[in-house]
């Protein structure tokens, strides 16, 4: 990570009450429970931001308004917008190959299907940080059904209490 460059972190999910509980708006619920309820955000660049400062580092929040699959255009422009090299740039986003509630951190790599993702690595290269949130898989409850439709799913309410349980554990103090 760049010392005194200002640090994006990307919440991934897509606009509109109808997907606030989907397995795809993960990546928001993160960063809403990361800034905390009473945050005022501003609409910039197609996307929903607030700045926060920690000591000397100023921290942009984003929730890209672009819908999934497009959410590189809006991170690429937040990027130009505020001068951020791509080594502290932080992305949230589910991922299925990860049981629920699971989290993993990594820098690069494929987009593992994640059209998100794919439109991120398009638009300003593949080395940024990832933090994947494990939303697990169809198969893992035994259902045959496409995986585009699982993440646009609802969580049962059992499976929304382990997510926010799950989140409460993303430490962004050690980067």
């Amino acid at each position: 990570m760049q010392e005194n460059k200002p640090i994006l972190i990307v919440g991934l999910g897509n606009p509109g009450d109808k997907y606030s509980r989907t397995r795809h708006n993960v990546g928001f619920m993160a960063v809403d429970s990361l800034v905390g309820a009473d945050t005022k955000w501003k609409s910039e660049k197609e996307a929903y931001t607030t700045v926060v400062k920690i000591d000397w580092n100023k921290i942009i929040f984003a929730k890209p308004q672009t819908y999934m699959n497009n959410s590189g255009i809006s991170v690429a422009s937040l990027m130009k917008f505020y001068k951020i090299p791509l080594e502290n740039l932080f992305v949230i986003h589910d991922d299925m190959d990860l049981k629920l509630g699971d989290i993993r951190e990594k820098v690069g790599g494929g987009s593992a299907g994640h059209n998100g993702i794919k439109s991120i690595d398009n638009h300003v290269g593949k080395e940024y940080n990832r933090i994947r949130i494990g939303i697990g898989h169809p198969r893992d409850v035994n259902l045959q059904i496409d995986p585009s439709d699982w993440v646009l799913g609802n969580f049962s309410d059992s499976e929304f209490e382990k997510i926010k349980s799950a989140i409460k554990n993303i430490n962004l103090s050690n980067k």
